[in-house]
Parts: C-alpha cells; sequence; structure tokens
C-alpha cells in the first residue's frame, strides 16, 4: 500500500482524518489493522512522542452488595501524527497488535 491512499478504518461514527502522515503504524496512512475492542476515552496524557494515555470508565456490579460501582482504567495508546488531539478530548480507540511493551491500543479519533 502507497503512503498517498487512505482506507477506511471500518469503525462507524469516525471520520477519515484530512491531514496526511508518513506513520507506518498509521490505520489510515500505514498498514496498521484495527481489529478486536474499540472504546472511548479521556485522553489524560499526550507527552510523549507519538504514544498517549486514555483513561475510560465503566461500570462493575458488585453481586455482594447488589449495586454497580464506578471504575476506571488507563490505557496506552499510539497517536498518529495525523490526528490534531490533545489532552482533555475524548478520543476513540481500537485495539491492534502489540506496537510497544505496552501498546496495543490505537486512537482512530475525536468523539
Amino acid at each position: 500500500m502507497k503512503f498517498s491512499e487512505v482506507k477506511e478504518v471500518g469503525v462507524q461514527g469516525v471520520s477519515v482524518p484530512s491531514n496526511k502522515c508518513q506513520d507506518n503504524n498509521c490505520p489510515y496512512h500505514g498498514t496498521l489493522r484495527v481489529r478486536g475492542m474499540i472504546d472511548e476515552g479521556l485522553l489524560v496524557k499526550y507527552r510523549a512522542r507519538n504514544m498517549g494515555v486514555v483513561e475510560r470508565e465503566y461500570l462493575y456490579y458488585n453481586s455482594k452488595y447488589k449495586r454497580y460501582e464506578k471504575r476506571r482504567s488507563k490505557i496506552h495508546a499510539h497517536i498518529p501524527p495525523c490526528l490534531d488531539v490533545k489532552e482533555g478530548d475524548r478520543v476513540i480507540i481500537g485495539e491492534t497488535r502489540q506496537l510497544a511493551k505496552s501498546i496495543s491500543f490505537v486512537v482512530l479519533g475525536k468523539r
């Protein structure tokens, strides 16, 4: 695949970015495939090069007390250079192959 081609990721509600990049780990302009879990969260940190921390909140059912409790987890995600996201944005992330020791997700776009 050439870098000039743009491919669709296959996730509803996510549009293709207008910027172009030469990143091989970009789901739009590179060869990275998105498969598995698709989730939404808040971009908490964006300090490392092309890597950020996404915090997601979810409900957990506690069967002893028969009620739900809020929990949160932090997920490390790769951020392609063609996306213009910053800390505090709500983003959509998708699961990919493992890119680094702790990175198995990629940011697909803003919500």
